[in-house]
């Protein structure tokens, strides 16, 4: 729900209020409802805030308690912020205010950084204590809230978007030639902590960092799923739908947690039906749930909207249904925008559509729900079947055969010797990711990673990015750790079976339209982009072409000329086209400033 930024010397030295200020000013989409700022020897923060619980000023932030010794910047939304409220309460704790922000004050000054281990949604967070000169940052369990970071000898700088950390300066833009190995073999993935800037770093998900005064620090991981089958539900389907749809329920309901409306992004597949379904349930549907879909022109024969099924799930729910079609004409200018927001480079083409889509429900609502998570929590992606059918030992070949985009001798052909990584850092990654305790089949370990390694920098990333620029909080239930706790456990069968998310498609079966739960797995098309409409491939050739990208000299230019005189024939092992890969890469640097 906001933007944070700081600053931390180790140097003696005070803090550089303006490159902080500069940093908060980067952030103001995040947080168009409020500033405020704090410092206090060494340490300087400052936050954007969007109102959604406690809509009072006694919500702002940066948050002091005096008495405790406390200051804290928050981003995102604790769900059981009452529930913890009420502990703390009955412990001693008194309140001033209603928000979470309070809540995380409180839990901190009682529980040290453990209190992570109770809190229930989203969030990154800096605390800074007083006397001590410590500072302490969190990342949610599953990363859905970014955490920044930049640190030499002399400072530590953190933001909650890496285009804010460049805007305080001082940052070394040179390409890491493992991020980029990772990027170009897993779709555009860069797992934390690496981004494709060596001088940036990421807090991981579900750690909390230690910084003491001198610069030292210390990371400890306080959650991560076994992926075992340690279940009293046994194998039963019948037991595992409506222990998952019990499990759903709580995660839907939780997220619905704001002083504000919310609303759900509905595409009309499975994930986002489910959620508008679930909340019927639950009481709070209707005429007064908003819901939103978007659509585009259809380009060389593909189909750009999918607004049947989200019609038919807006009729048989009776919700606010919105709908928007967006032109390819405006796909360049949008391209531009979405660019721009992104923290780093991405290659999905969904992300121009959510960030269409996240301006025009910003205009209505300050939340919404999506679907993003289920597939790689309930293996519905075509990839798990064939990495599934192979032994334990054999599960980083098979991950690798049935996900990577290309080899490591492929990568390497296609960069400048400078950049080019010296080994197969994407395979060493998943060898090593692989190899952790637990994760009893192929499929579990597959699942792990995904979920907790890529997703965070993948989907998960790409709707915070999109819907932050436009001061929209984006929920995600299929990520409640509850849930991710007990689909972790489940069967890999129950999974797998009927094409994938078969536990999830018995819960449809229950709730939804069979037109829904039987549908070809669906996509956020995007046309234009995917098939390099003409004002998109023209936008790709400027920057491929334009003086900067020829200095940078990233790519082999015998392989740029390649792909630009045969857009279409150039694909990754997925079916992505390269070129875009290439592209968008060579398009973020430039957007951002980046030489």
């Amino acid at each position: 729900m906001c933007g944070l930024s700081g600053e931390v010397r180790f140097d003696g030295g005070r803090p550089d209020l303006a490159a902080v200020e500069r940093m908060a000013d980067t952030l103001e989409s995040r947080g168009p409802d409020g500033r405020g700022a704090w410092s206090q020897g060494a340490v300087a923060l400052e936050h954007r805030r969007l109102k959604i619980i406690d809509l009072s000023e006694r919500g702002a932030q940066p948050m002091t308690d005096a008495r405790l010794g406390l200051t804290v910047v928050f981003n995102g939304c604790i769900y059981n912020h009452r529930e913890v409220r009420g502990r703390l309460e009955d412990i001693g704790h008194r309140f001033i205010s209603d928000s979470d922000t309070e809540v995380l004050v409180k839990a901190y000054a009682q529980w040290g950084p453990e209190c992570v281990d109770l809190l229930v949604g989203m969030f990154a967070f800096a605390v800074v204590e007083h006397h001590a000169g410590r500072v302490v940052l969190g990342r949610d369990r599953l990363g859905i809230k970014p955490l920044y970071v930049t640190q030499d000898a002399h400072r530590l700088r953190f933001a909650s978007t890496l285009p804010a950390l460049l805007a305080g300066g001082g940052v070394d833009t040179s390409l890491d030639p493992v991020a980029l190995h990772q990027y170009l073999s897993w779709h555009g993935t860069v797992p934390a902590p690496r981004t494709v800037l060596a001088g940036v770093r990421k807090i991981p998900p579900a750690t909390v960092r230690v910084v003491e005064r001198d610069g030292t620090h210390h990371d400890h991981c306080y959650w991560q799923p076994s992926y075992t089958r340690h279940s009293a539900l046994g194998a039963d389907p019948a037991l595992w739908r409506d222990a998952v749809h019990d499990a759903l329920r709580t995660a839907v309901r939780r997220r619905m947690v704001a002083d504000v409306p919310v609303g759900v992004l509905l595409s009309g597949g499975l994930d986002s039906s489910l959620i508008v379904a679930l909340l019927a349930e639950e009481g709070l549907g209707g005429f007064d749930l908003p819901t939103f879909a978007m659509g585009f022109e259809a380009e060389n024969g593909e189909d750009g909207d999918e607004f049947r099924f989200s019609d038919l799930i807006a009729r048989t729910f009776s919700t606010d249904h919105h709908k928007f079609m967006i032109p390819t004409g405006r796909l360049p200018a949008a391209l531009e925008g979405a660019i721009g927001a992104m923290s780093e480079p991405m290659v999905s083409h969904d992300a121009v559509a959510f960030h269409l889509l996240s301006e025009q429900v910003a205009k209505d609502v300050k939340v919404v729900l999506c679907g993003q998570g289920a597939d790689e929590v309930f293996a519905g992606y075509h990839w798990y079947p064939p990495i599934a059918s192979a032994g334990r030992e054999g599960a980083p070949a098979a991950y690798a055969d049935a996900y990577f985009d290309r080899t490591h001798d492929e990568v390497t052909a296609m960069l400048h010797p400078d950049v080019a990584a010296a080994h197969d850092a994407s395979m060493e990654f998943v060898r090593a990711h692989m190899a952790a305790p637990g994760a009893e089949t192929s499929l579990d370990a597959a699942l792990r990673m995904d979920v907790h390694a890529l997703m965070p920098d993948d989907p998960v990333k790409r709707v915070d990015n999109m819907t932050m620029a436009w001061g929209l909080e984006a929920r995600v239930p299929f990520l409640d750790h509850e849930l991710v706790e007990l689909a972790a456990a489940c069967p890999p069968e129950l999974k797998l079976d009927q094409g994938g998310k078969a536990v999830l498609k018995d819960i449809g079966r229950k709730v939804l339209p069979p037109e829904i739960v039987d549908r070809p797995k669906g996509y956020f098309p995007v046309p234009g982009v995917r098939q390099m409409a003409g004002p998109v491939l023209a936008r790709v050739r400027d920057a491929l072409t334009a003086p900067e990208a020829r200095r940078r000299g990233i790519f082999d230019q015998r392989h740029v000329a390649a792909l630009l005189a045969e857009p279409d024939r150039h694909r990754a092992k997925r079916g992505a086209g390269t070129l875009w890969q290439v592209a968008s890469l060579e398009i973020w640097l430039q957007v951002h400033g980046i030489h």
